[in-house]
């Protein structure tokens, strides 16, 4: 990796980690369209191990915010979820199944914008669980489905139940990746390089984090989980 592809790759995964430990989500959806262009080989499993840690350090934060409930039953979707995720990056073209699930989460964002708040009751969260596992383990994008039922709460509980899932799906995301040959040497070295630039994209959260009320990331959420799924089509599209 060049020292200019590193520099991009960087300030993206930065903005990432810092969105994620802000809103709960938005490491994929920010960084992956930009990661996937420079320097594929990061996607999806070092993309994932690095949302795996900036997820820790929330958590750790926000404990005490975290929906037990409403995330047990999230996971309950998540786990076939993650298994279906790998199955299809293994089996279908990316392309196909990218435009797919890009399509799914415009989708979403538009019932949202026009008044939709899907109740995170538990079938709900068991459909949005496994939504986001297989778009998740595929594309390393899985917090839209995720924002779109939870976009009800807000503040530390929000970040804290959001990073809850996304920490336990992670971690099964990159084991199954493992099991599938989708994680090797290449995956643990660029983590080391990047892993200080999630470090530092989470203390940058603290400052966000500040000044975002509920109007503010209710609508940043549903912008994230726009711009992500149309910066997805547009690389598989026409290449971007």
């Amino acid at each position: 990796m060049s020292v200019a592809s590193y520099a991009v790759i960087a300030a993206a995964v930065l903005l990432a980690s810092c969105m994620q430990a802000s809103i709960g989500f938005g490491m994929g959806m920010l960084a992956a369209p930009i990661v996937a262009i420079v320097e594929p080989a990061l996607i999806p499993a070092t993309l994932i191990m690095l949302a795996t840690m900036v997820t820790l350090l929330v958590v750790l934060r926000e404990h005490q915010e975290i929906d037990i409930g409403g995330t047990g039953w999230a996971l309950v979707g998540r786990v076939p979820g993650t298994v279906a995720g790998a199955l299809l990056l293994a089996v279908l073209p990316e392309q196909a199944l990218a435009l797919v699930l890009a399509g799914v989460v415009l989708f979403g964002v538009v019932l949202t914008s026009t008044g939709w708040v899907p109740a995170p009751h538990r079938r709900n969260l068991v459909v949005a669980g496994a939504a986001s596992g297989v778009l998740g383990t595929a594309t390393s994008i899985g917090g839209p489905p995720m924002a779109l039922v939870w976009q009800g709460v807000t503040g530390a509980r929000l970040r804290g139940t959001m990073n809850g899932f996304f920490l336990i799906g992670s971690v099964l995301s990159v084991a199954v990746l493992a099991i599938t040959g989708a994680v090797g040497a290449h995956t643990f070295r660029y983590f080391g390089m990047l892993l200080p630039v999630c470090i530092a994209g989470y203390l940058l959260s603290r400052l966000l984090n500040r000044v975002l009320d509920r109007d503010r990331q209710r609508w940043l959420a549903i912008g994230v989980s726009a711009v992500g799924a149309v910066a997805l089509i547009a690389r598989q599209v026409v290449g971007f």
